[in-house]
């Protein structure tokens, strides 16, 4: 082994004879913004038909070591971006967004508010999704995405002055984030706090709406699938400073996810996510059971079928 590199192909600096790694190369732990990062190298990689061995050889570095940039395990230097999307022959553009991207990659907070960035984030959150062992939706305006027909995100997104030809790519992704909690094998944990006034709200018109409200109580008695609603007479609480997504590992670490119409942002320190459990348990404790909560929305179904 080169005695200047460590186990994990990361430059040592040798200082009394002590091994310490260089700047931030050695932290471990992910992070959504290295996460975001790992998924467009990946992409870039296989766009390019190399292997991760393959691409490793070029750089000169173990392949372990693509695998834990790719999967966000190990944040990539600047420098190391640079160098992959290099050896990929990836375009300018993607090169100066993502050596950018990487700059804070351990940073407390990840906000983007541009909308190359905020692509970045839908990256990162689907990677989160898909890794993650349970997920919190806390919702007091719209079913959450997770749960959404295509009918409703189509009228959701329609709506939001949405260019009409991303539409229905938009839909797709959304529909397709679905598989998390539809898969065969391990499929995430859901757990899905929504308030009454957005199970009530008619989105899209009657039919889109009642096909909405039939998926949800289909989704209810899936075994890895809890919805709580919280009832309209339960005056002010949390949910209502707006909704957020909790992603839960199965290595005990979370991810906090919050977004609007012009930005979006991930909190990944402990303090902060405590900050939002704690928001989470006091919802749970006025939100109605699992039962109270299928019979909720077959009464509401009921009275939009009756109105229609």
């Amino acid at each position: 082994m080169n005695p200047g590199t460590d186990q994990h192909n990361a430059p040592i600096e040798l200082i009394g004879g002590t091994k310490r790694c260089a700047l931030l190369w050695c932290m471990a732990g992910t992070t959504p913004r290295a996460r975001a990062i790992g998924a467009e190298l990946r992409r870039a990689r296989e766009d390019a038909g190399l292997s991760a061995r393959t691409l490793a050889t070029r750089l000169g570095v173990a392949h372990t070591t693509v695998g834990r940039w790719e999967s966000g395990e190990r944040s990539p230097r600047p420098t190391d971006v640079a160098a992959v999307l290099g050896a990929l022959g990836a375009d300018h553009e993607l090169r100066e967004e993502l050596i950018e991207l990487s700059r804070n990659t351990d940073g407390r907070h990840w906000v983007a508010s541009g909308l190359p960035e905020q692509k970045r984030q839908l990256a990162a959150l689907l990677e989160l999704e898909r890794d993650a062992a349970r997920i919190v939706n806390v919702s007091s305006l719209l079913i959450p995405g997770l749960l959404q027909t295509s009918g409703y995100a189509r009228a959701i997104i329609g709506g939001g002055g949405v260019p009409s030809g991303e539409v229905e790519t938009r839909v797709a992704v959304r529909i397709g984030r679905r598989d998390v909690i539809m898969r065969r094998s391990r499929p995430a944990e859901l757990l899905a706090v929504i308030d009454e006034t957005a199970l009530r709200r008619n989105i899209g018109g009657p039919a889109v709406m009642a096909e909405q409200l039939q998926a949800l109580d289909e989704a209810s008695r899936w075994g890895n699938v809890t919805l709580r609603a919280i009832p309209e007479s339960a005056g002010w609480h949390p949910a209502l400073e707006g909704p957020f997504d909790l992603l839960e590992f199965s290595d005990r670490t979370s991810v906090v996810q919050i977004e609007n119409r012009r930005s979006a942002l991930f909190f990944h320190e402990a303090v902060d996510v405590e900050a939002y459990q704690q928001a989470l348990d006091r919802v749970q404790d006025i939100a109605m059971s699992p039962e109270a909560t299928q019979e909720l929305i077959a009464d509401v179904l009921g009275d939009l079928e009756t109105t229609g």
